[in-house]
């Protein structure tokens, strides 16, 4: 076996790897392998594909001995201890780009989701208390002419960015550096953090999860944000201090928020599950059968070359 895969991946993964005539195995069942298993596993492996769900640190990574790649199945890589990868010569890929449509996508159904409280109003018709139109039942808001922040503008925030820009909105964002083709292709207008959160009406989080981001909206941020705003993420739950999120719910200051992510996953914090005004979803960005299956080719490829001498396609160092 040259290859080992955590979990079962769409078949072009397989395809690519049984047409270049490499060795490969996976962990068959549906759910994170055991580390005890993957620790046996991955001893004599020249490449391994990850999933989010296994943390790739020291231990796992001084039992591979052999191993020339990690390829992870998704854009973050977070799991990985990138710094002692490096050090043992392991090359760590991602799989940028070709989930940014999917994820963009989901982050604007959480939006309108939240803007106009389609899910407020579907659980009003399943518990049987929908009794007729009224003229202030669920009332929301429009997008148009409303600010919209994007907090971290690379790939999937300048898609977010483009898309909710056809709405009409006003386009402010914080990044690290200046994105001159997102603001040529939607006026966006760069801005101080304390600007974005004061003024976005709906605020969109994709930073990368690391040292320096997690907990980054932080209570004293989060109590920065204009009232009545629209807080969504789709990036990691780690970003925002889930308790720090509960106590600004607790004080009405949001109109709703929309996570497709959250801290500790899957174990939800129940109490997130009181606010009326929470839309909570099984972290679902990159679920659609092209972003996968994008995924799942990129990864494959990046192995397939490491492993014939060639360079990886989406290095992340």
């Amino acid at each position: 076996m040259k290859v080992f895969i955590t979990r079962e991946l769409p078949e072009i993964a397989f395809e690519l790897l049984r047409k270049s005539k490499i060795a490969f195995n996976y962990y068959k069942e549906n759910q994170p392998i055991p580390r005890k298993l993957l620790l046996q596993k991955i001893k004599k492996c020249e490449a391994i594909i990850s999933l989010l769900t296994e943390k790739i640190d020291r231990e796992v990574i001084d039992q591979m001995n052999n191993c020339k790649i990690i390829a992870n199945y998704a854009v973050g890589y977070n799991n990985i201890d990138i710094t002692y990868a490096k050090k043992k010569k392991i090359i760590v890929t991602n799989t940028p780009d070709v989930l940014t449509e999917s994820t963009a996508d989901l982050t604007m159904a959480l939006v309108l989701s939240c803007a106009r409280r389609l899910f407020e109003g579907e659980s009003l018709l399943r518990k049987g208390n929908f009794k007729g139109w009224k003229p202030k039942l669920l009332l929301g808001t429009e997008l148009k002419n409303k600010t919209f922040g994007i907090l971290g503008a690379g790939r999937i925030g300048s898609a977010v960015a483009k898309r909710a820009k056809s709405f009409g909105t006003k386009i402010i964002y914080v990044d690290n550096k200046a994105n001159a083709k997102l603001e040529k292709e939607t006026g966006a207008q760069k801005v101080s953090l304390q600007h974005l959160l004061r003024n976005s009406d709906i605020l969109s989080v994709h930073l990368p999860l690391n040292s320096k981001t997690h907990y980054y909206l932080n209570y004293e941020r989060l109590i920065q944000l204009k009232r009545n705003s629209i807080l969504i993420n789709t990036t990691r739950g780690e970003i925002i201090d889930e308790k720090s999120l509960i106590r600004i719910l607790k004080q009405n200051r949001l109109m709703a928020v929309g996570l497709d992510v959250f801290e500790n996953e899957p174990n939800l914090n129940p109490e997130l599950l009181n606010f009326p005004n929470v839309l909570i979803m099984p972290h679902l960005g990159s679920a659609t059968r092209e972003a996968r299956d994008g995924m799942a080719e990129l990864a494959a490829r990046n192995v397939i070359n490491v492993l014939k001498g060639k360079p990886p396609l989406s290095p992340v160092f």
